[in-house]
């Protein structure tokens, strides 16, 4: 037995239930995965990735939260009051919300939680010494100093520069956890690894790079529909086994509850090209698929003014639709990704979003006729005189990029893929050097906004890593961002979507889809359009 098997089986058991390798040993539930990748920190003000995201999800609370069908819903804060002109929030927290124990408060003891606590967990975020990544989520939207204020222990006001429709679900992020400053300022840069929050999992302990142990909350507030406290687990143990072999294996030999996606390399064994389960893991496992809040896309620098646009085809609008025209989608997602994810054949905004609407935004499929009259139109008559376009990806995406590339020759449009390692390809599209790259844009929140926002134009790098500006589209952008009828706002969505499409700064590849592979004894868990990690209501039967 390797050292990091032996150390994690010692860990778990003499720290959090004595019932190592069991999931109900002693009575315990404790549920089990894998983060190959690791958990850089538990401060959720660095909660820029799902791995940190998914941990700090489990300790902490934000005001308000997204259900599963993506709407919001109260947390922290059980109600709230929009004024009339749209730029003030009132927020009415919970009564009986406690933090978990530490050793900054009294007696080590855990106290309650008031506006004060909101007011400076917001205020931490943009704080220039925080050096937050989620600073960007308030940057030019808050009204000074005075947008965030503690009217009294439970009342919380945000002030807004201007009406910014998208509010509540930015501060349904993970960025937006509220923290103690007595534990923080115990801690300082160690606050990453010894976190207090109000969620339902507490911290218990964590040997960097071999497991980290969560246990149950027995103070959390919440409740079931029967009145039961929740969660119903009793801990989480997570293991950080970096191959993925190796996490497969495990979870075949019933060492972890569920899998996160399916490895290329094992794909086949699992799933057939239409997606569905083979034969021989029909009633031994679960395939849960649900529609992921991510597009895939390839991106167009058209910065009209940068000399390297100057000197490219792509600047033409007709060599840009003949490209989205010129491939496959559907082939590509059944033969390469074994039918994970739906062809992008609408606009950049994702299936999953309430505003997505595939009548109402019309994209592109497969017509090389097509392809071929734009081609001409543009004067390249079967790519002659069209020079090579060199596209850039990473090496996680080459096949992709290899497909549509020898899709694209059979209709003159000659592709040259270079994979670049990916901080080279970010790094080049931020400083617009970039022609023609892979991108993929996942929600950071629930609304087709963070998805337009791409193309605005008064957005810098990111993300508007296409430098796309079209007046027409900033106009609506703005007009959608003071809508506050969800409805109407949604056409402004679409509308915008459509034009973006048209002029073509992006090629839509595919919307993806969470897929999860998970043993029958887990009830209760549920997949989401922001594939988070949700854990309070999970069960081992």
């Amino acid at each position: 037995m390797n050292r990091k098997v032996i150390f994690f089986a010692v860990f778990s058991g003499a720290i959090l239930f004595n019932a190592c390798g069991s999931r109900t040993g002693g009575n315990k539930q404790v549920f089990h995965y894998n983060e190959a990748t690791g958990i850089a920190t538990l401060d959720p003000a660095f909660a820029k990735n799902q791995s940190i995201i998914w941990a700090v999800h489990q300790l902490y609370n934000t005001l308000v939260e997204t259900n599963d069908a993506l709407e919001i819903v109260p947390s922290l804060a059980y109600s709230w009051d929009v004024s009339a002109d749209r730029k003030v929030y009132t927020f009415h927290l919970r009564p009986h919300v406690f933090f978990h124990d530490s050793d900054a408060f009294p007696q080590g003891k855990g106290r309650k939680l008031t506006a004060f606590d909101v007011e400076y967990s917001f205020s931490r975020i943009i704080d220039p010494a925080t050096a937050s990544s989620g600073a960007w989520i308030f940057n030019d939207r808050v009204a000074g100093k005075q947008g965030f204020k503690a009217l009294d222990d439970s009342t919380f006001q945000l002030t807004l520069k201007s009406p910014f429709a998208p509010i509540l679900g930015l501060l349904s992020m993970q960025y937006c956890s509220i923290v103690p400053k007595e534990v923080v300022t115990k801690y300082g840069p160690d606050f990453r690894s010894h976190p207090c929050g109000t969620g339902p999992f507490k911290f218990k302990a964590w040997e960097e790079g071999q497991a980290m142990i969560l246990q149950k909350n027995e103070k959390y507030f919440e409740r079931d529909s029967t009145g039961a406290s929740l969660p119903y687990l009793d801990g989480i143990k997570i293991t950080f086994f970096d191959s993925k072999a190796t996490e497969f294996l495990l979870f075949r030999q019933g060492e972890l509850d569920f899998i996160n996606d399916i490895d290329p390399s094992f794909k086949d064994e699992i799933l057939t090209k239409k997606g569905e389960l083979r034969k021989e893991w029909q009633g031994k496992i679960i395939l849960s698929k649900h529609s992921y809040l991510n597009t895939e896309y390839l991106g167009i620098l058209m910065e009209k003014d940068n000399p390297l646009v100057k000197q490219s085809p792509l600047r033409f609008k007709q060599v840009r639709q003949a490209i989205n025209y010129g491939f496959d989608r559907r082939k590509m997602i059944m033969y390469l990704y074994n039918s994970k994810g739906m062809p992008a054949e609408s606009g950049f905004i994702p299936a999953g979003l309430p505003s997505f609407d595939a009548e109402a935004v019309k994209g592109y499929t497969y017509d090389p006729a097509k392809a071929r009259a734009l081609l001409q139109e543009a004067g390249f008559p079967d790519g002659e005189g069209l020079p090579a376009i060199k596209l850039l990806t990473i090496a996680t995406y080459s096949d992709i990029a290899s497909f549509i590339a020898r899709q694209l020759e059979e209709i003159g449009i000659r592709i040259q893929v270079e994979v670049i390692p990916k901080s080279l390809l970010l790094e080049h599209t931020a400083k617009s050097v970039a022609l023609f790259f892979r991108g993929s844009w996942i929600a950071d929140f629930p609304e087709a906004e963070n998805y337009l926002s791409v193309f605005y134009s008064k957005n810098p790098a990111p993300p508007n890593y296409t430098r796309y500006h079209n007046p027409q589209f900033d106009a609506l952008y703005e007009q959608a961002m003071i809508t506050e009828n969800d409805s109407l706002r949604y056409k402004l969505y679409q509308q915008m979507d459509q034009l973006v499409i048209d002029d073509a700064p992006v090629v839509p590849l595919w919307y993806d889809e969470v897929i999860r592979l998970v043993h029958p004894h887990v009830k209760g868990f549920h997949a989401n359009g922001l594939n988070l990690l949700e854990l309070r209501r999970t069960n081992l039967k």
